[in-house]
């Protein structure tokens, strides 16, 4: 199966592309996802190896800060059992749960690009994100706008090695 792409938002307060860099073993997991489409895409679609296009949101300047790949198979968001958590769901059932995430590793660190600069490329007009009314946290990105967004972080000064991340 071919690698997939992905947009995976995180508001960098909670978890930043360097709190995801200086985790143990540069991996974490994808917690408190609440939105069944978001799921969907956890659980039925993402697959080990996956690219991810780590995205600051609702931040003074929103974009993509790095990258990362899918680094599990989607399991059980514990969160949604911690009544101390922000992401606990009293109707969730231990033995069938509702929610689940994925594990994420680092890649790379970047310069960011602003979601106004994506706005300004020709070449990410159709990305889910750029889309009126997008408020979805995990969003499949296509080989083309990946490929697009690697070469404007190289263009912002990310290493030219990036593009390796390309295939």
């Amino acid at each position: 199966m071919a690698r997939a792409y992905w947009l995976m938002k995180s508001e960098p307060d909670e978890v930043s592309i360097v709190d995801l860099e200086h985790a143990p073993g540069a991996r974490a997991p994808w917690t408190g996802v609440r939105n069944y489409q978001a799921r969907n895409f956890m659980r039925d679609t993402m697959r080990l190896g996956d690219g991810v296009l780590f995205y600051h949101s609702s931040c003074a300047e929103p974009g993509v800060a790095g990258l990362a790949e899918v680094a599990s198979a989607a399991y059980p968001d514990a969160t949604q059992f911690d009544p101390a958590s922000p992401y606990f769901d009293p109707k969730s059932d231990r033995a069938n749960p509702r929610w689940v995430h994925v594990d994420v590793h680092h890649v790379a660190t970047t310069p960011l690009l602003s979601l106004k600069a994506m706005r300004a490329r020709p070449e990410l007009a159709d990305m889910v994100l750029l889309k009126p009314g997008n408020r979805l946290s995990i969003t499949p990105v296509t080989a083309e706008q990946w490929r697009a967004v690697l070469a404007a972080l190289v263009e912002l000064g990310a290493p030219p090695a990036l593009l390796k991340q390309a295939r």
